[in-house]
């Protein structure tokens, strides 16, 4: 707002004030020339001169003037103080609505980061499943090694006391080998050389025959060997095949035993819904054959000749009969009754005739007496 120059004031000297240096009052003892020093010390009081309602208006004029222009500058300076709130308040929304455009940008990422992390979970729960089954595939082989080592282990202990009972017999053997060695060497050459038959030879050839069977049953042995080692191997592999196929028939088994169970609780439930249902059907059963006997006991004592044998009729045509004969009966019970009242009525005429009767003898006969 713009602010108004401040007012012109008419007659300006009327407003000034005008002092005078009056005589102040003093003893008399003072000396004339000292009366009218002035004293640097004193202060002159100011006198006004104009009327009191002239100070009065003049004054009252200049306050409204002062307050309006005091009120103006207090206006101004909430105007200002106002442009300054709105703006910080501007700023504020300003703040505001940049703080929340941040938080959706940070809620976004939140959520991307929890649907990375989710999957993220996801992909190490797949790893994990994945971990396990190779660790329990890889336990499991290990269980099946271990045992292949435990058997091989015992094969090669039988094997190590089989050689060790072979080097202890060539040992004990091996004087007789050296003996012969020794009688050999000692004999003659002339013999040897002729050709001719000594009992050496046979026993040499026997050796000879000796070595080489061990030679071939050292060759079956280690045939037999490897071919032990493949029958080990295909036991191994069987075992393991045996043992998957016990799992999937244990899984199977168990899978079975539990259709079973729900089938035995299917059956039982159906059982007591069947037994229920039969309980109610026979409830049902007896009603309707409490009903037949009643009516045939109804038709036969209602029996009518006009409906025929009484065995021949079927169930709709005995409550026919039996409707028949009660409508029956009690149209005769209704003809009766109406006999019966009109017999009765009959009956009370005539005993009022009589008595009226009596009445008009006994009336003549007193007449007839009076007169007499």
């Amino acid at each position: 707002m713009a602010t108004s120059p401040l007012p012109f004031l008419d007659n300006t000297d009327s407003l000034k004030l005008k002092v005078e240096n009056r005589i102040r009052n003093i003893f008399v003892t003072q000396s004339e020339g000292t009366r009218h020093r002035e004293d640097k010390n004193v202060n002159n009081i100011p006198v006004v001169t104009e009327t009191s309602s002239r100070v009065l208006e003049t004054g009252v004029n200049t306050l409204q003037k002062t307050l309006v222009l005091k009120k103006q500058g207090e206006l101004d300076e909430v105007d200002k103080q106002l442009t300054l709130k709105r703006q910080e308040f501007k700023s504020k929304i300003e703040d505001l609505a940049q703080r929340r455009s941040e938080l959706e940008i940070k809620q976004q990422q939140t959520r991307e980061r929890v649907m990375k992390f989710e999957k993220f979970v996801a992909e190490n729960e797949i790893k994990r499943r994945q971990a396990l089954k190779k660790y329990e595939t890889a336990r499991d082989q290990n269980i099946l090694k271990q045992k292949e080592i435990q058997e091989l282990t015992e094969q090669l202990k039988q094997l190590r006391t089989r050689q060790q009972v072979l080097k202890e017999r060539i040992a004990k053997y091996k004087i007789y080998e050296v003996y012969l060695m020794k009688t050999l060497y000692y004999l003659p050459g002339i013999n040897l050389d002729s050709g001719s038959e000594s009992l050496v030879m046979p026993i040499i050839r026997r050796h000879d025959t000796l070595s080489t069977t061990k030679q071939e049953l050292l060759q079956h042995l280690g045939d037999l060997e490897e071919e032990m080692e493949q029958s080990q191997k295909q036991l191994q592999t069987m075992r393991q095949e045996h043992s998957i196929k016990k799992l999937m028939a244990n899984k199977e088994l168990s899978e079975l035993q539990s259709e079973l169970e729900t089938i035995k609780e299917k059956n039982n439930q159906a059982e007591v819904n069947l037994l229920l249902e039969q309980g109610v059907s026979r409830e049902k059963v007896e009603e309707v054959g409490q009903l037949l006997m009643a009516i045939n006991n109804l038709a036969e004592l209602c029996y009518l000749p006009a409906y025929g044998p009484l065995e021949n009729m079927n169930v709709l045509t005995m409550m026919d009969m039996v409707k028949e004969y009660i409508l029956d009966k009690a149209d005769t019970e209704r003809r009766a009754r109406r006999l019966m009242q009109a017999k009765s009525a009959l009956t009370n005429r005539t005993a009022l005739t009589d008595k009226r009767r009596r009445q008009s003898r006994k009336s003549i006969d007193s007449k007839s007496l009076i007169q007499s």
